[in-house]
């Protein structure tokens, strides 16, 4: 068993996410435990208004929400009653057995799992501490667990890396708007409120790792006259398929404007210890070890640390986003000596763009098997049409 833990600070998000897809048929509610009605008795705004009661008890505490996911080996077969048994074993085991908390069931990944949404704001209004929750009960709970109901162990079978998020896979979109959605969605998901990025081409930086860009349009079209924002897939070669998403319409809208406020909250973020980790990764590959250009990149992505180059008419733009600590960095914000252009002459390499592009695309790897992956995003106009 796999347990991921996320807070956040948004109930109406959490239920949300849950709620959009029980309505798609592709995930059901479980249990409401310790609430006042039974499940099948329960509204949306009844699930709401009981988590809100409790967190406006306790308005200090920004990340007031905590989503929790158990994912299961595909072999497991479970059923209803045993996923919801084991959701309340673990939630006493990690402190939160008293509190409200409800349990869905996806079916929209080939392995079992599900989703449990809870507040960490007790009646008393006092918050449950979450700081290190998954070292310190989390780990512990889920070896209980795995023991208690024959489970497959998380360490045997690697099954962490089963569950991380993949790139979307631009072939298997068959251009329809509800699997484009979906898709786009998961990986909105586990970035535009995980990584720490200040500007829409550093948050692209990330996203072309999965294969999605956000798109605010040309300058004098409709869509950047009105601030919008599109979402879209993009293929190996970076050119977009399926159907472009508006932001609007994906559920916790990831709007311009909702981005805007990321980039302001990310800004007082990033410090220059973040800026320095990377720095000192790049000055060791290059001093020790003697490296050629494409050789740092493959040195950095086993470090954790992606680089993604975007092309514009001064030449190329380097991006590193280290997936340890989730920031996101231009070249040049780390220094005059870490840009594109700067960090090739430190390598003594004279090769032409064009060459880097390809070398460094024949050492592209599935983000989760290797996450320090590169890619080269060219600014263009994006295609409209599928």
């Amino acid at each position: 068993m796999v347990a991921i833990i996320n807070s956040g600070k948004s109930i109406a998000k959490a239920l949300s996410y849950n709620e959009h897809k029980v309505k798609e048929c592709i995930a059901e509610c479980l249990a409401a435990i310790n609430f006042i009605k039974d499940v099948d008795r329960l509204s949306f705004y009844d699930k709401e208004w009981h988590f809100k009661r409790l967190t406006s008890l306790n308005e200090r505490t920004q990340l007031n929400i905590l989503h929790v996911s158990l994912n299961f080996d595909p072999s497991e077969k479970l059923s209803n009653e045993v996923m919801v048994e084991i959701a309340k074993d673990y939630m006493n085991k990690i402190g939160f057995g008293a509190q409200p908390f409800l349990v869905y069931r996806h079916h929209d990944t080939a392995h079992p799992h599900m989703h449990i949404v809870t507040t960490i704001i007790k009646p008393d209004g006092k918050a449950i501490a979450i700081h290190r929750i998954g070292k310190n009960f989390s780990e512990n709970a889920r070896k209980e667990i795995e023991i208690k109901y024959g489970l497959k162990k998380a360490e045997t079978k690697n099954l962490a890396k089963e569950f991380e998020l993949k790139p979307v896979n631009a072939q298997k979109i068959k251009y329809g708007k509800s699997e484009t959605m979906r898709a786009i969605t998961n990986v909105l998901l586990a970035v535009v409120n995980h990584y720490r990025y200040s500007s829409l081409p550093e948050l692209n930086a990330v996203l072309s790792l999965y294969n999605v860009n956000a798109f605010g349009g040309q300058e004098g079209s409709r869509l950047f006259k009105f601030r919008g924002l599109q979402y879209r897939v993009l293929d190996e070669k970076g050119h977009t398929v399926g159907v472009p998403i508006n932001s609007s319409k994906i559920y916790f809208k990831p709007t311009l404007n909702y981005l805007e406020k990321k980039f302001s909250e990310n800004k007082e973020f990033l410090h220059d210890d973040h800026k320095k980790k990377i720095r000192t990764t790049i000055d060791l590959a290059i001093r020790s070890k003697r490296v050629e250009f494409p050789e740092l990149i493959n040195y950095l992505a086993k470090e954790g640390i992606s680089t993604v180059f975007r092309q514009n008419s001064e030449g190329f733009e380097i991006t590193f986003v280290d997936h340890q600590t989730k920031c996101v960095f231009n070249g040049s914000d780390l220094g005059k000596d870490y840009g594109a252009g700067a960090l090739k002459n430190r390598c003594s390499i004279q090769n032409e763009p064009l060459k880097v592009k390809e070398e460094i695309h024949e050492h592209r790897q599935s983000v989760i098997s290797n996450p320090g992956e590169s890619y080269l995003i060219k600014e263009r106009p994006i295609e409209t049409g599928i």
